[in-house]
């Protein structure tokens, strides 16, 4: 084994055990004691991570110029606290049952979530989702709430992380495809009359992505609900978990399906139904931007011939 190698399989261990710390110690914690902690500890890490704050800072100018720099930095500090929030909702995700998660999750339309699950019932459905709230609770709570998801995932680059938190969504019935692997699969399931959610609002690079305006500017997004729905004549149904305030209340929100596009040309289409994906998860962002990761380098690519927005690494 070369030395990179066990260098790389050290630091996976590192990161691991970390990890499993963590999640323990949070998960010792009473619930509403671990989100306060979790809260403030998200608070210091925005003030410790300066580079990524920095990249957090200039999306914000990219995608609100019209708010101050006080403004800007009151969205990220916030979403630092939610994300804080969420990683100690994560570690209490073994708790939940299909008795207890309604305290935490409820609906903003139930009318609206049971028209979207009979439509997925009879059709199978794509769920057009993101990076957005607690998007690990929101597919736990799905499949507690008897509408398990099927979620097509980038792995992370550390597969003994990436293996816990996927056992973790299997817990409750979600089950998980990595990305690269997931096409047979995922027209398979919605043959099946399953429900695929998809993330739509990471950098793609040139070769999976295709250009479509985010906040104003070109960004290179992933095709894949216009493409899986277009395939398989199945609805896409935008759905996302909105925290109430700084409490511990979810809503799920679903919102109404996203017409496809189809004129029989079909790279177009593919083009036209990703930019309306995309013109609905930028809508759910501005409604609520402290529920968005903003470190993403999520103009990172760039349409041939622009400069870079972000410095090298």
């Amino acid at each position: 084994m070369t030395d990179e190698r066990v260098l790389a399989r050290r630091g996976n261990g590192l990161e691991y055990a970390i990890y499993r710390a963590a999640t323990g110690g949070f998960a010792a914690l009473p619930r509403p004691t671990a989100i306060r902690a979790g809260a403030a500890l998200g608070s210091l890490i925005a003030h410790l991570l300066r580079p990524q704050r920095a990249v957090a800072l200039f999306n914000l100018a990219l995608a609100f110029p019209e708010k101050s720099d006080a403004e800007r930095a009151d969205i990220l500090r916030r979403s630092c606290r939610n994300l804080g929030r969420m990683g100690a909702e994560f570690c209490h995700l073994p708790s939940l049952t299909r008795e207890t998660v309604g305290r935490y999750v409820g609906f903003e339309d139930r009318t609206a979530w049971e028209r979207a699950m009979a439509a997925a019932q009879e059709r199978g459905a794509v769920i057009l989702t993101g990076h957005f709230g607690n998007w690990e609770l929101f597919a736990y709570a799905q499949a507690l709430l008897g509408r398990p998801i099927t979620l097509v995932h980038r792995p992370m680059n550390n597969p003994l992380v990436d293996d816990a938190i996927v056992r973790m969504r299997t817990r409750a019935g979600t089950r998980s495809l990595a990305k690269k692997a997931a096409a047979r699969e995922v027209i398979r399931a919605l043959h099946e009359h399953q429900m695929i959610a998809i993330p739509a609002d990471q950098n793609q690079t040139r070769r999976y992505g295709v250009f479509v305006d985010f906040f104003g500017r070109p960004a290179c997004t992933t095709p894949g609900p216009a493409r899986l729905a277009m395939l398989a004549r199945a609805p896409v149904f935008p759905a996302f978990l909105v925290r109430e305030g700084e409490s511990e209340r979810h809503r799920i929100v679903i919102l109404p399906e996203v017409e496809m596009q189809r004129s029989g040309k079909r790279e177009a289409d593919i083009v036209a139904n990703t930019q309306r994906c995309t013109a609905v998860v930028e809508e759910m962002i501005r409604r609520h931007p402290d529920h968005w990761i903003w470190f993403h380098r999520r103009w990172k690519t760039r349409p041939e011939g622009e400069p870079r927005l972000y410095p090298r690494r």
